[in-house]
Order: structure tokens, then sequence, then C-alpha cells
């Protein structure tokens, strides 16, 4: 029995060397000195410095794991840290993200003089050319029309004479001017240069390609910046790059004798690069705090499938051929563009504890590679025949992410200027996980699914609300399913999916599931799926105020979820969707738009009012559902749980918990909000009557009044009027003429907001036998010339 002691006390001594050889512990200091050893007495003077003694070491020894541990200080980096391959096994760790700062920026010492009695000037290094200005730890303003006013909505401030011809021929140097404006539909943002001036006065515009559904930039929601003659409020700055000065109008609080200048310098921090054949493997990264980055709106932006978005494959943690990394504890505060992005083969990454907020665009993104599709389209209208399609379902190769997890995240304030961006972004990527976060405040969705390549993706108990604050027709959850399978044309889509039944899953071929989540939007949908969506099944969610949206697509269940003072809006379905929908309590009738058919299943749902259950029975749907008070246990504290004599528990309804919603680390989800508390509506006092159906050289007309209704035809605005029946004979139908469906925007050159204004110009031009007319058609503008008589 010694023996064996003795020979296991021996191996274990080898074991413990072995393990001691195979790690290596350096240390970085802002004391440390260049050619120290890195321990802790004699630390390295930088990041960089022990990146590269960590490259010598993994020469000699590959399998040594090495931790860098960076002690307390601010860390200016010259350049990207890269790590590849060769640095598998490394970990970044930061004493604290209180302690430990790496920075995009540079410190800059100046030399202020007056140059009015507001405006300072001082001299900057030749060629400067940052976008960020940085005093004291707090982002000033680049100078801006109009000023910076946090309540003021759209761009913190917007201004219909942004680009006027009067505005830009007050400014003496116009060109490097940044515009900014939504999109028509407010579906995000435009982003442009202005390189110089037409002889009529108008500016010369470069960009605008940050949005894959073109439009004009909205005439009213523009803001620009970067203007020397608009530095006119404390805390505005402007950068004279010709002559190299830097002017500032400090606030009350900033002494410049004494500030801390910094400018930003580096649009990433962090690029950790392998290949599928050879993938970085086993890095972690955390307890550190991340700044000041450039601003990367201008960058080449590349489209995602055929959802709306375009992106910029870049950002301030960049991981592509990867394995087994890992992001957490760390925190993110205004870098310029993407927070942290997995592009391309990714597996098994971790981003979990993480503070992100006040950035420039997207949180977290999942973006894989085009490659990977099997016959992708780009654009809203583009499509592969199907003579000339690929048919295998599934990815053509290996270069997505797959397998990853986004854990305990609270992220708000992202978007700051990219609008078309999300707390989390996924698009052809598979089983990504998104689990308890707290995701709020941002300009469109807290999550965002672009397309149905290729699902399984869990997004459990998150907290998302006060999103779409600044776009339009989206969703605290939104995604698209624009597949193969999907075409702009509906008779189109429905003749290929009766063809091809399993098509919708030759992409999506898993499930996506959305489950045990709070959402609350109060510019869109509480949940959007959106064109072509499917394959999800949507269970135990809290929507606290509006509702489930499910466009065409297929193969959707949603049950036992609450939806308080909304309901289920079908929009579109197709006659054979295999939708269900059951065992749900709704807070109103359906919000139906344009069905071809109810689905397979609809029953079993809890209803206010008998009125409202009545709607859905007349189409044969919904015998077994009941109606009532639902019983709320305490909704004046978030609690939706019914009461143990609430009569949905006859439908099959059942309780799930609702106290797990959102971050679970203590200090996050000591500082993390929570929704607005909703009112709830008496479902027995009835609001205003829907707008009368008209009729018209009898073909029935309405007036479009809902976001509904402007999401479901494809409008930039809730205004113009439908097309709800079309008799054959009459002479507004015949040839090219109005079709159900259609919607009309305009007659006789004038703007067409509702039925009202549709006869009034039909009168004025009742002398002739023709009317042009501008209608949306299949989501697309037309114009058509109709017989009137």
């Amino acid at each position: 029995m010694k023996k064996i002691i003795v020979l296991l006390t021996i191996v274990v001594v080898a074991f413990s060397c072995v393990a001691q050889e195979n790690n290596k512990v350096f240390f970085v200091s802002k004391e440390g000195v260049k050619n120290n050893d890195g321990s802790k007495q004699h630390p390295l003077p930088s990041i960089e410095e022990a990146i590269k003694k960590a490259s010598d070491l993994k020469l000699k020894a590959p399998n040594t794991s090495i931790i860098i541990n960076i002690l307390p200080g601010d860390y200016y980096l010259s350049e990207a840290i890269q790590i590849t391959p060769q640095l598998n096994g490394i970990t970044l760790k930061g004493s604290d993200t209180f302690e430990v700062t790496i920075k995009g920026s540079r410190l800059l010492t100046l030399e202020w003089n007056k140059y009015n009695d507001n405006i300072y000037v001082a001299s900057v290094p030749k060629n400067s050319n940052f976008d960020q200005l940085v005093i004291n730890g707090t982002p000033q303003i680049l100078a801006r029309y109009p000023n910076y006013n946090e309540e003021a909505h759209y761009w913190q401030g917007y201004a219909e004479d942004a680009i006027s011809k009067e505005r830009v021929a007050s400014w003496e140097k116009p060109e490097g001017t940044y515009f900014h404006a939504l999109h028509r539909g407010r579906w995000g943002g435009f982003h442009f240069e202005i390189t110089g001036v037409n002889k009529d006065g108008t500016a010369i515009l470069k960009g605008g390609h940050q949005n894959n559904r073109g439009s004009k930039p909205h005439k009213e929601y523009r803001m620009v910046e970067n203007v020397f003659e608009e530095l006119d409020n404390p805390g505005e700055w402007y950068l004279d790059k010709h002559n190299n000065k830097l002017y500032y109008w400090p606030t009350t609080e900033v002494s410049l004798k004494t500030s801390k200048v910094e400018v930003s310098a580096l649009k990433d921090l962090i690029q950790v690069i392998g290949t599928l054949g050879n993938p970085v493997k086993n890095v972690t990264i955390s307890g550190i705090k991340f700044e000041n980055t450039r601003r990367t709106f201008m960058e080449d932006f590349e489209p995602l499938l055929r959802s709306d978005w375009t992106i910029y494959r870049g950002s301030t943690l960049f991981f592509e051929g990867t394995e087994t990394c890992k992001v957490e504890n760390s925190e993110f505060a205004n870098l310029g563009g993407n927070v942290i992005m997995a592009s391309k083969y990714n597996k098994d990454l971790q981003i979990i504890g993480n503070h992100i907020h006040d950035c420039g665009a997207s949180a977290i993104s999942f973006i894989g590679d085009p490659s990977a599709v099997r016959s992708p389209s780009f654009n809203y209208g583009e499509y592969i025949p199907v003579t000339k399609m690929d048919t295998i379902s599934g990815p053509k190769n290996e270069l997505y992410p797959r397998a990853c997890l986004v854990e305990d995240n609270l992220i708000y304030r992202i978007g700051r200027l990219e609008k078309q961006t999300a707390g989390v972004q996924i698009s052809m990527a598979m089983d990504i996980t998104v689990s308890h976060n707290s995701i709020y405040d941002v300009p469109r969705a807290g999550i965002n699914i672009g397309d149905g390549t290729w699902g399984g993706h869990i997004l459990e108990y998150n907290d998302v609300f006060n999103t779409v604050l600044e776009t339009s027709d989206h969703g605290s959850f939104n995604s698209w399913g624009r597949d193969r399978f999907w075409h702009p044309k509906r008779h189109i889509m429905d003749n290929l999916t009766t063809a091809n039944p399993n098509m919708p899953k030759w992409d999506a071929i898993k499930t996506t599931i959305i489950r045990n989540n709070r959402f609350r939007c109060d510019h869109g949908w509480d949940i959007d799926l959106d064109d072509g969506s499917s394959n999800y099944h949507i269970y135990n969610n809290l929507l606290l105020n509006s509702g489930l949206k499910l466009r065409e697509g297929f193969n959707r269940v949603a049950e036992n979820n609450i939806i308080v003072n909304n309901s289920l809006h079908p929009h579109v379905w197709f006659e054979k969707s295999e939708d269900v929908f059951k065992h749900n309590i709704v807070g109103d009738a359906y919000q139906d738009v344009g069905l071809k058919g109810w689905g397979k299943e609809l029953d079993y749902n809890f209803f206010p009012t008998e009125v409202s259950m009545m709607k859905s029975q007349i189409y044969d749907r919904d015998k077994n559902s009941t109606f009532g008070d639902p019983l709320f246990k305490d909704p004046a504290n978030l609690d939706f749980t019914i009461s143990e004599n609430s009569p949905a528990f006859k439908v099959g309804f059942k309780n799930f918990p609702m106290d797990q919603f959102g971050v679970k680390k203590s200090d996050l989800k000591a500082i993390a909000k929570t929704p607005e508390i909703p009112d709830l509506k008496d479902p027995l006092k009835k609001g205003e009557e829907s707008a009368p159906v008209v009729a018209w050289l009898r073909n029935n007309l309405k007036s479009v009044e809902s976001e509904q209704e402007q999401s479901a035809y494809g409008l930039n605005t809730a205004e113009g009027v439908i097309i709800l029946r079309v008799w054959k004979p009459s002479p507004a139908a015949q040839g090219d003429g109005i079709k159900k469906g259609d919607v009309i925007l305009k007659a006789a050159g004038k703007e067409v907001k509702n039925i009202k204004d549709f006869f009034e110009i039909s009168a004025a031009h009742n002398k002739t036998d023709e009317l042009d007319l501008v209608i949306m058609r299949n989501q697309s503008e037309k114009e058509i010339t109709i017989k009137t008589k």
C-alpha cells in the first residue's frame, strides 16, 4: 500500500510540473518597463508587448496556455490587437472594468486660445482625422444642426431644412459635412458625405449605401454634422482638417487648462481571426472596459440576403474562424460602430455577463458568409427561378456561426448613430442561444433575425422593451424569412409552395424557439415575424403592448402566451400555412389583414369578450375558446400570473414564471431598467369605429388606418386608400386598372391620405373619363391610368 501511495504521489507531482510548464502568466502595468520579463514584480508596459512575448513563447512551446493579467490603467492601442491560431489558449484578463480600459483613442496635449467669446481653438497634429472628441471621459458633440436634444426623438434633433439650398449656402466649406436621414419608410437610416455643391445650390452626396431597401431620404427626419458654422452650442466641436485646427465650445464644468483630451484613432480593438481549417481556439477576454473607437457608418456595407439590412462586417471585438472563445464580464461604451461580431465560421463563442451601452451601431452580431447559402438572393425584388435553383436543404459550406451563446448581458442605448441595428443581430447562422439579456432604449429591434438560414435558435428569458424608438414597422423581436421559397409577387409564391410544400424548410431547417421572454414595443409589435418567417415555436411569452404579428410564412406554433391589451395579428397567411395558435390569453380580437387561410388550428384561446371571440368563430375557428376576466394576480407589479380560480385554465393555459426575465448578474441587475407597466384596457369600452368601407364605381374602398395595415401593404406611412374588393365590370378595373389589394397613394398627381382626399380629387377631375393614379402593388409603387366612365 505504501508503494502505491508513493507512486501516486510521484504521478501527481509529475502532472503538476507539466501543468506549470504548460501555463504562463504575464503581467501588464502602466508602470512597466520595456524588456521586463512580465512577472508581477517586473510587468510589461503594454498589451502589445505582452502579445509579442506570448507569440515568442508559443513558437517554442505551442501547447502553453497563457494568461495576460492587465493591471489597473488606461491602455491606448496604436493598432488593433491581432490574435491568430498561434495564440490558441490565451486569456486577456483585466483586474476589473472599473480599473482597466482599452481605448481606441489617443491623448492630445493642446494649447487652447480664444477664438471668440465662446469658442476656443487649438492646433492639432498634421493629418488629424478623428471623428470623436472626449473631454474628461465625456464624449462631446460634433457640430451639428439641429442642436443635440436627448428628448427630440429622431437623431436627437431633426430638421427638414438640414441640407436646404439656403442652409448649404451659409456654410463656407460644405465638403466633409455628414448628412444623416431616415429611410423614407423609417426602415433604418442613410448616411452621406457632402463632397461639393451643384450649380443649382444642392448638395452633392456620397454614400447612402447602408440600407437594402432603397428609398429617398426621409424629407423631414434629417440631421447634419461636422459643419463649422453649426458650432453654436456648449459641448460642440469641429475639426478643420485642412488647417489642422480643433474648435471647441466648452461646457461650464470644463476647464481646458486641466482637461484630459482624447480623440478617436482606431475603429477596432481586438481581432481574433483564424480559418475554418485552422481556427483560433480557447481565447478568453474578460474584466476589461473598451472605449472610444471611430465611427464606421461610411465604411463598405454588404447586403444580408433579402432582409432590409446591409452591414459593415467589422466591430470593436471581431471574431472570425474561431472555436470555444469567450467574452465575459466586460464593458463596452462610446464605441463608434458594431461592438462584438462573430463573422463566418465561429463555433461555441460565448458572450456572457457584459455591459454594452452608448455605442454607434449593433451590440452583438452573428453574420455568416453568403457562400454558405444555397441560391442566395440579395435584394427584395430578386429571385432565382426554381429551374436554376439549388434545391438541397441546409447550408452549402461551414462558413457560418453556430452553437454560440449570448447570456446575461445588459444592452441599451446602442444604435446611437446607425439606425438599422439591433441588440442582437443574427443572419446566416444556426443554433444561437440568446438567454437572460436585458435590451432596451434602442432605435430598432432589440433582437433581429434576418433570414431563415438555418434556424435552431433559442431566445429565452430576455427582457426587451423601449424598442423601435426611431424607426417604424418592426418589433421588439423582428425577423424575416425571404428565403428560397419567398417571392415578392404573392401568386407566384403561392404556386411555388403548392408545388413544393417542403420548400420553406429548405433554409429554415431547424425550429427557432422563442420562450419565456418579456417583450414590450410601443411603436410596432412586441413580436414581429415579417415576410416569410417560418418554422418557429413561440410559447410562454409575456407581450405587454403590441401583440404578436405573423405575416406570411409556414409552420409557426404560438401557444401559452399572454398578450396584454392586444392580440394576434395574422397578415396575408397562406391557405395551408400549418400555423397553430392555441392556449393563449389575448386582450382583443384578432387583427387580421388580407388572409387567404386561417392556418391549421386556432382554438382553445381565452378572449376578453364574447364579441372579440366571435370574430374568428365566423371563420370556423376558436370553437372551443372562451372569454372573460383572466384574473391576473398582480399586473401593477408586472406579475401576470393568473389566479387559481381563473377561467383561462379551462382552455389549457398554464402559468409560467414572471420573475426570471432579463439579466441575472447582481451588478447588472441592480442598474437594469424594467418595462413600463401597462394600464389594462377595459374590454367593454370600445374605441373609435374603424374606417368605413365605401363603394366607388362598385368597388369597395377604405382608408388605411393603422400601422398593421401599413406593414401588411408595405407602405411608407399609414396613409392611402385600400382596394378591398373589385367589381370586374367596373371601368376602373379594365386593362391594367385597379386590383384587389392595391393601395392608392396619389390621384392626379396629388397625395391621397384617405377616402375623403380621393373623392375630392375625383370630383375635381370628373370632366374627363381617365384618372392617373400612383398605387402600391406587391409592395412596389406603380403608375396606372384608370377609366372612370
